[in-house]
């Protein structure tokens, strides 16, 4: 995708959206970490239904650790993966607590030691925490990178790198929200929408399904 094209993109996105965010729902930046770690493998809004009862209670590493693993099971038990998940998030809490002083560190190194908290994640907190110009590549910005064209890589990490090249400033912090919720809700994994995107002539995919199933076409 050229250059102008990318800029194209995001300036139509944007216009839809002006102030893209994560789904997710938080109180503070250590719910937020939370939220995004038991996001691995599950939905937003499948966490989001687990974590309101959660947070409405837990707000903080020490609330967390208080809780204890088992309670936080019990709370996330809907959620994939669980068993590890509330394992993952007890040890963060409790390295929070002995290392950062209760606080979300915010830089990606002091996040990725954490237990359960690989990259992507880390630029998610980065992100939508602190407003840096980070990429958090996921299933979704992954597909739309590749099937438009705008960074084409073979691991999450290739496109994240081409997307730092190529996103102009003006969108570089809410570029990940944008992606996401296009690849979420138009350019869909089984069946992308483009009969109602509003970027397909930009777009190098070339199987395009340009027609709505079950509407006819004009003779």
């Amino acid at each position: 995708m050229k250059k102008a094209d990318v800029f194209e993109f995001f300036r139509r996105l944007a216009e839809e959206n002006p102030d893209p965010q994560t789904e997710l729902e938080y109180g503070n930046v250590y719910q937020l970490l939370v939220a995004v770690v038991l996001s691995a493998q599950s939905t937003d809004v499948g966490v989001n239904k687990a974590t309101r009862a959660l947070f409405r209670e837990v707000k903080t590493p020490s609330e967390m650790i208080a809780l204890g693993e088992e309670e936080l099971k019990e709370h996330i038990k809907t959620i994939g993966l669980f068993n590890s998940k509330a394992k993952n998030v007890i040890a963060l809490s409790e390295i929070l607590e002995r290392e950062h002083g209760g606080e979300v560190p915010a830089d990606r190194d002091s996040l990725t030691a954490l237990p359960g908290v690989g990259r992507k994640t880390a630029n998610v907190v980065l992100n939508s925490a602190h407003g840096a110009e980070t990429f958090a590549v996921d299933t979704h910005i992954f597909r739309v990178c590749n099937r438009t064209g705008m960074a084409k890589g073979k691991t999450p990490l290739a496109v994240e790198l081409g997307l730092e090249k190529k996103v102009p400033g003006p969108f570089r912090v809410g570029a990940h929200h944008w992606l996401i919720l296009h690849g979420r809700y138009i350019c869909k994994a089984r069946m992308p929408e483009c009969w109602r995107c509003p970027v397909v002539d930009l777009c190098s995919f070339k199987a395009k399904v340009l027609e709505k199933p079950g509407r006819k076409a004009k003779s």
